[in-house]
């Protein structure tokens, strides 16, 4: 008789045995050598499970126990629900990992992994007969198989598959970690992230977050009539932001070209062919640190819009990250690190100063020339926090220092921090009234920056004069000084109208609505050192 399908499987795995790392690779070793004699038999038989080319899925596992609930609360009358074994699913087809095997005599209980989750397999000698059950017996946890049979709930409660059929589709060639640890080592995830993947759910999780906050903040725009375009990767000139670029080059034209550190120059060329609203998010290159807010290659978006200004951008802000957080966890309260975050309109808005002097800083408002500010960096010991020679210093450079020493750490809650100062910002507008400082705005959250907007500079005699400041900088050693874009130069010369735009780090907004502590977490395939292996 078959196995009673409301008794306990027994686990056939053995409890973990603590070995050293040399036990443990020969371990790992002879078993990969079994699975590739299995490999070998299978072939042999012409089974080989490489040569199966397609398998049709009817249903993913977290799909079908909601289809099953739906039909067990259909069919419950006067609240007393349907007897154990009357409600099924016939015609079922799933597919994914075997993470468990449970081996009990006559039948066995599989844990089937898909990209949605698991759900058990009930397997049984008298459906699939004595030689094909006893195949069955030799799958490794790691197999990939697809099963075919209809859905019912145990009498302990499991919804599963029973089998009426099983193809294996892929053999496991390396043994999955070992399940009472699972993969832990943050290097290793990094570096194999289909083993985290794999066996890790909350990070497939993640990933699948990831997707909805970056469709999220598309449907957002274009629900707001944006044009989604796509600007070059590879530039003649590396400008539009403050960083170290990448170098390569072209064989073909035989010139040197720079991986792309911003979108912006490009983007404003298109407002000013009249497309009027438009963004493009991708991937832009920093040849710079690597820390837990930081990755060499990361993913920004950039987004423009004529005739309005800065201000317009805080509100466009506001609104596409709290519908971001919306679609990707359900309101606009995060909690991140133990600390509650609400993303929801207004966000605080304060002065670059006033910002310094809340946190324990010095009152810039008083500081006139940068001889007064030099003296004043020197009196508080900024020097060290300068990104260049104190002599070189302006008043802005160094408000900018004093900001990040004081005040950056502080601003928790979504904080714009606006009014930054002209000389540390070539692209923007001044302010009405005040030629120091700039209708400039960056947004913080948890002491983190996560975006940066002006309202754009479009009088193309300032920028030149602008792009001149910044070539002095560069000849004093500044080698993230903006560089002079003369066919940018030029297209202000046909008219700019006058244009708010903003960029958004997409992987650390991730972050944030995902709980992440390091920007790898976001990252599929984060930047690392090859493998020494």
């Amino acid at each position: 008789m078959a196995k009673d399908q409301n008794a306990a499987p027994q686990s056939n795995e053995a409890a973990p045995v603590e070995l050293d790392e040399a036990a443990q690779a020969a371990a790992l070793s002879e078993q990969a050598r079994i699975r590739r004699e299995k490999l070998a038999r299978l072939q042999a038989e012409g089974r080989d499970p490489f040569a199966v080319v397609r398998f049709d899925q009817t249903h993913h596992s977290a799909g079908l126990k909601i289809d099953f609930e739906a039909r067990e609360k259909a069919a419950t009358v006067d609240g007393v629900a349907p007897a154990s074994g009357t409600v099924k699913i016939e015609g079922v087809a799933v597919a994914g990992r075997i993470m468990s095997f449970r081996d009990g005599g006559k039948a066995s209980f599989v844990d089937l992994q898909d990209r949605d989750g698991r759900i058990q397999l009930y397997i049984n000698i008298d459906d699939l007969g004595a030689e094909e059950y006893a195949r069955v017996k030799t799958l490794d946890r790691g197999d990939i198989v697809g099963v075919e049979g209809f859905v019912f709930r145990t009498r302990r409660g499991e919804i599963s598959v029973h089998v009426k059929k099983l193809t294996l589709l892929t053999k496991g060639l390396e043994p999955l970690p070992e399940k009472y640890h699972g993969l832990q080592d943050t290097e290793v995830r990094y570096r194999r992230r289909y083993l985290d993947l794999v066996m890790n759910p909350e990070v497939m999780e993640t990933f699948k977050k990831r997707t909805r906050i970056v469709s999220a903040i598309r449907e957002y725009l274009d629900s707001r009539e944006f044009i989604e375009v796509e600007t070059p990767i590879l530039a003649t000139i590396a400008s539009g932001a403050a960083a170290r670029p990448f170098v390569t080059k072209s064989n073909a034209l035989n010139l040197q070209l720079y991986l792309r550190i911003a979108t912006e120059l490009y983007l404003k060329r298109c407002i000013v062919g009249g497309m009027e609203r438009v963004y493009d998010m991708g991937k832009n290159f920093r040849n710079e640190g690597i820390d837990i807010r930081h990755n060499p290659e990361f993913t920004m978006i950039e987004m423009y819009q004529a005739y309005t200004d800065y201000k317009g951008m805080m509100e466009l802000c506001e609104g596409l990250v709290s519908h971001a957080a919306v679609k990707a966890t359900g309101g606009t309260k995060v909690t991140y690190q133990g600390t509650e975050l609400e993303f929801a309109a207004p966000w605080k808005r304060i002065t670059m100063m006033d910002a310094v002097k809340e946190n324990g800083g010095p009152d810039f408002s008083g500081v006139k020339t940068d001889e007064d500010a030099r003296k004043l960096a020197s009196q508080l010991g900024l020097t060290e926090d300068l990104k260049k020679k104190l002599k070189d210093c302006t008043k802005g450079d160094i408000l900018n220092a004093a900001f990040e020493k004081y005040a950056e750490k502080n601003l928790i809650q979504p904080t714009f921090v606006c009014d930054y100062p002209t000389d540390i910002s070539p692209l923007t507008k001044q302010k009405p009234g005040d030629a120091s400082m700039t209708e400039r705005f960056e947004g913080f959250v948890y002491g983190r920056e996560i975006c940066n907007a002006y309202s754009e500079l479009n009088d193309p005699i300032v920028q030149r004069e602008r792009f001149a400041q910044q070539a002095q900088e560069r000849e004093l050693g500044d080698d993230e000084a903006y560089a002079l874009d003369e066919d940018f130069c030029a297209s202000l010369e046909v008219g700019m109208p006058p244009t708010g735009g903003m960029g958004i780090g997409i992987d650390r907004i991730v972050m944030f609505l995902v709980d992440a502590y390091s920007i790898r977490d976001v990252i599929l395939f984060p930047t690392m050192k090859p493998d020494a292996r």
